[in-house]
């Protein structure tokens, strides 16, 4: 099923392409950087890179903003908050906050592939105060306490 996703073009962004999939198969579609010039990101460091793009989802969706594998392997470029969520009512410039995990700079360059967007339904909660809970095999243990915490 496709859904749209009306989008502006900001000035700084002309001449890039619109997010794209890289294959039928593809969950999520490519951002780009609408930098002026290089930005170089330095180890440990983190930087907002702008893709020069507005949006309006649909209702009732969000668009998760995730890493690219490869930079993540290759280089160590992460998206410090992933994934990110743009929310439906958001229509400002969509701006990705890459954090080099690396151990070297790294260099953002016009037009380079930075992170994926991927459009998702949102399902809204309830929340319903009760006094006790149902009981699970499980029960309180975590961080760790389903395995041998390796």
């Amino acid at each position: 099923m496709t859904q749209t996703i009306a989008v502006r073009r900001l000035p700084h962004a002309e001449g890039l392409a619109l997010p794209t999939y890289a294959t039928d198969g593809a969950a999520g579609m490519d951002l780009l950087a609408a930098v002026s010039a290089a930005i170089t990101i330095g180890p440990g460091a983190r930087a907002l890179i702008p893709t020069g793009l507005q949006i309006a989802l649909p209702s009732g969706h969000e668009l998760q903003i995730r890493p690219r594998s490869g930079l993540a392997l290759k280089n160590g470029i992460l998206v410090a908050n992933s994934p990110g969520t743009i929310d439906e009512d958001y229509r400002g410039e969509l701006g990705i906050i890459l954090l080099n995990a690396g151990d070297v700079p790294f260099t953002v360059d016009r037009g380079m592939r930075i992170a994926q967007a991927v459009l998702a339904p949102v399902t809204r909660a309830a929340w319903a105060e009760v006094k006790t809970l149902p009981e699970t095999g499980r029960g309180a243990g975590g961080f760790g306490s389903t395995g041998t915490g390796r």
